[in-house]
C-alpha cells in the first residue's frame, strides 16, 4: 500500500506514512464537526418532549465539542502542513540526488528550465496538494461514507434522498480526467517555453543587442508570456465547467431531502424531529463535499506534475562496485557501440588503446564521435555493446563516482562558480590546504593574473567567472586538474578558442600536467597533436585510421587531408 501511495503521489516512504496520518486526522476532524449536530438534535428532542431541559448538561456538551474540535484541528494541522514542509524538502533532495546518479544521456532530453521547474515548481504543487487537496478529499470521502451509513440506519428513504447526489457529482468530475490531463500538459508546456525564452534572453542578451534583434526577440518572448496567461485561463475554465456542474448537482440534495421528508412527514412515516435531523445533517454534509469536488479536480491536475517527478525518481541510474580493481591505467575500447535514445547510432565497433604514459589524440571531422568517446571513457554514458576497460577493469561495473576519482577532466567550456578564486580551484580536491591550492595554481600559470586581482585569491569572480578572461578561466580549470592529480587525463581541446599568448601558457601548463599519466585528448587543430604518441581518427562513428602522426602522414587519409587543409588556411590572408 505504501509503495502504491509513493508512486501515485511521488512521495518518500515517510511521506506516504504522513499522508495516511493526515487523511485519518481529516476524517476525525470531519466527524468531530458532526458532534454539535448531534447535540442540537438531542436539545430539539428534549424541547419537544418536555419542558424540563437540563441546561448545565448542554453547556458542558458545548464546551466538550469545542475542546474536541480544537484538539482534532490541531492534530490535523500538524499532520498536514508541518509534515508537508518536511516532505517537500526531502523530495527536492531526493530529486537532486537521483539526478546526480542518472546517466548524462538523460540530460540530452531535458533543458535547465525543465529540470529546475520539476525540482522547484512541481515540488511546490506537491506541497499544496499534500497539505490541502489529498488529505481533505480522502478525509471527506471516508467521513461521508461513515455518516451516510449512519443515516441509512435511521431511515433508508431519507438517507437515499440525501446521498444520491454524491456519486453523481463525483462521477462528473472523474469524467473530466482526460480533459484536465490534456489541459495541464499544454499549460505546463507553455510555462516551460516561457521559462526557456526568458533564460535564453538573459544568457544571449549580448548577442541579441549586438545584432539589433531586441525588438523582434522580445516580440517572440511576449507571445510566450501571453500563451502562459491564455493557457492558465483555459485550464481554469475547463476545470470550472466540470466542478461547478458537480456542485450544482450536489446542492439538489437539500431539495430532495426536504421533498422526501415532507412526503414522509405527511404520511406519518417519520416525525418532525427525524425530519429536522436529516435537514441538519444534509446541510452539514454537503459543505465539505463542495470543497472536496474542487480538491478532486486539483488532485487530477497534479498528475502531470507527479508524472514529471516520477520520470526522474524512477529513471534507471548508473551503479556498480565502489572497489577499484584496475592494474595500471591503460584505456581500451573493444568494439564499443553507442547510440542515444533517439536510436541514432553514434559509434560502432570502435576499438583502440590509450596507453599509460602516452598521449592519445582523438581527431576527425565534426560529428565523428570524438567527444562521445571521451565521455564514454569516463562513463558519463554507458555503451550499448562492446567493452571499455581501464587497467583491465570493466568500467561498466564500477560506480561512476568511484571511477571518476581516477580522472581529471579539462573541458573546452569551463564551468566556474560565483565564489573566490581559491574555492573555485579547491573543487579539484575539497580537503586541499590553501598551500596545495596555490601550488596547483602556480603549475597552471594562474599566479600571473591572480596577483593582479583586487583581493587576490579571495576575489569573487562572478557567475561562471564572468570577471575573468577566457584564458584565465581555462587556467583555473587546469589548476583543478593539477590539484586532483588523477592518473588519467581527459582534455577536450582546452586551447581551441584562445589567443596565441594564452594558448602558449596553457599548453605549457598541460605539458606539466600530463607527465606519466594516461592522456586522451580531443583535438581540432592538427598542430596541437603533432607531438603526441598516437592518433585515433574518428569518422562517422568508426575508427578510420590510427597510428603515430608520422605514420598517418605517409598515407593518403583523413588525417593528412585535415593537416594540409589547416596548413592552407593558416596561410590565408584578407585582401583589401
Amino acid at each position: 500500500m505504501l509503495n502504491k501511495i509513493q508512486k501515485t503521489f511521488a512521495l518518500s516512504r515517510q511521506g506516504a506514512k504522513d499522508l495516511i496520518k493526515a487523511c485519518i486526522s481529516c476524517v476525525i476532524s470531519n466527524i468531530a464537526l458532526m458532534l454539535p449536530v448531534g447535540l442540537l438534535y438531542r436539545l430539539a428532542g428534549d424541547l419537544i418532549s418536555s419542558n424540563n431541559v437540563n441546561i448545565p448538561v448542554y453547556i458542558i456538551g458545548v464546551m466538550f465539542c469545542v475542546l474536541f474540535i480544537f484538539i482534532t484541528y490541531t492534530f490535523q494541522y500538524n499532520a498536514t502542513f508541518l509534515a508537508t514542509y518536511i516532505e517537500t524538502g526531502v523530495r527536492r533532495i531526493s530529486l537532486a540526488e537521483r539526478l546526480r546518479k542518472i546517466p548524462l544521456s538523460f540530460f540530452g532530453k531535458k533543458d535547465l528550465a525543465d529540470l529546475t521547474n520539476t525540482i522547484m515548481a512541481d515540488c511546490t504543487t506537491l506541497e499544496t496538494s499534500f497539505s490541502h487537496y489529498i488529505p481533505e478529499f480522502i478525509g471527506s470521502m471516508i467521513s461521508t461514507v461513515i455518516i451516510s451509513v449512519s443515516l441509512f440506519v435511521f431511515d433508508f428513504k431519507m438517507a437515499l434522498a440525501a446521498v444520491w447526489v454524491v456519486p453523481v457529482s463525483f462521477a462528473i468530475v472523474f469524467l473530466s480526467t482526460k480533459a484536465q490531463d490534456s489541459l495541464n500538459q499544454k499549460q505546463t508546456a507553455a510555462k516551460l517555453a516561457c521559462a526557456d525564452g526568458i533564460q535564453e534572453c538573459l544568457e544571449a542578451v549580448r548577442d541579441i543587442k549586438s545584432n539589433n534583434a531586441e525588438e523582434k526577440y522580445l516580440e517572440g518572448l511576449d507571445s510566450k508570456i501571453k500563451a502562459v496567461e491564455v493557457r492558465a485561463i483555459i485550464s481554469e475554465l475547463g476545470t470550472a465547467v466540470f466542478v461547478v456542474s458537480a456542485q450544482l448537482i450536489l446542492k439538489l440534495g437539500i431539495a430532495t431531502v426536504a421533498l422526501m421528508g415532507s412526503i414522509l412527514l405527511i404520511k406519518g412515516s417519520i416525525d418532525i424531529l427525524m425530519f429536522f435531523m436529516f435537514l441538519l445533517v444534509a446541510s452539514r454534509l454537503y459543505d465539505p463535499l463542495q470543497t472536496s469536488l474542487q480538491n478532486l479536480a486539483a488532485i487530477i491536475s497534479t498528475r502531470t506534475n507527479v508524472s514529471r517527478m516520477n520520470e526522474i525518481l524512477y529513471h534507471p541510474i548508473q551503479s556498480g562496485n565502489e572497489v577499484l580493481s584496475n592494474k595500471g591505467y591503460d584505456i581500451v575500447f573493444d568494439k564499443a557501440g553507442f547510440s542515444y535514445n533517439t536510436g541514432e547510432t553514434i559509434l560502432k565497433d570502435v576499438s583502440f588503446t590509450a596507453k599509460q604514459g602516452q598521449v592519445t589524440a582523438l581527431v576527425g571531422p565534426s560529428g565523428g564521435g570524438k567527444t562521445t568517446v571521451s565521455r564514454l571513457a569516463a562513463r558519463f554514458w554507458d555503451i550499448d555493446k562492446g567493452k571499455i576497460t581501464l587497467g583491465g577493469m570493466d568500467i561498466s561495473n564500477i560506480e561512476p563516482e568511484a571511477l571518476l576519482s581516477l580522472y581529471s577532466i579539462v573541458f573546452q567550456d569551463v564551468t566556474l562558480f560565483n565564489n573566490t578564486v581559491m574555492e573555485n580551484i579547491r573543487i579539484g580536491r575539497k580537503d586541499a590546504t590553501n598551500e596545495e591550492v596555490m601550488e596547483a595554481a602556480r603549475l597552471a600559470n594562474c599566479n600571473e593574473f591572480v596577483e593582479k586581482l583586487e583581493n587576490g585569491w579571495d576575489t569573487m569572480i562572478g557567475e561562471n567567472g564572468c570577471e575573468l578572461s577566457g584564458g584565465e578561466r581555462q587556467r583555473i580549470s587546469i589548476a583543478r586538474a593539477f590539484l586532483k592529480d588523477a592518473p588519467v587525463i581527459l582534455l577536450d581541446e582546452a586551447t581551441a578558442s584562445l589567443d596565441v599568448e594564452n594558448e602558449t601558457l596553457i599548453q605549457s601548463a598541460l605539458s606539466r600536467l600530463i607527465e606519466d599519466k594516461t592522456v586522451l585528448i580531443i583535438a581540432h587543430r592538427m598542430r596541437t597533436v603533432a607531438g603526441v604518441d598516437k592518433i585515433v581518427v574518428l569518422s562517422e562513428g568508426t575508427v578510420a585510421e590510427q597510428g603515430t602522426p608520422e605514420e598517418l602522414m605517409k598515407i593518403d587519409g583523413i588525417y593528412k587531408h585535415m593537416t594540409e587543409l589547416q596548413n592552407k588556411s593558416g596561410n590565408w590572408v584578407l585582401n583589401g
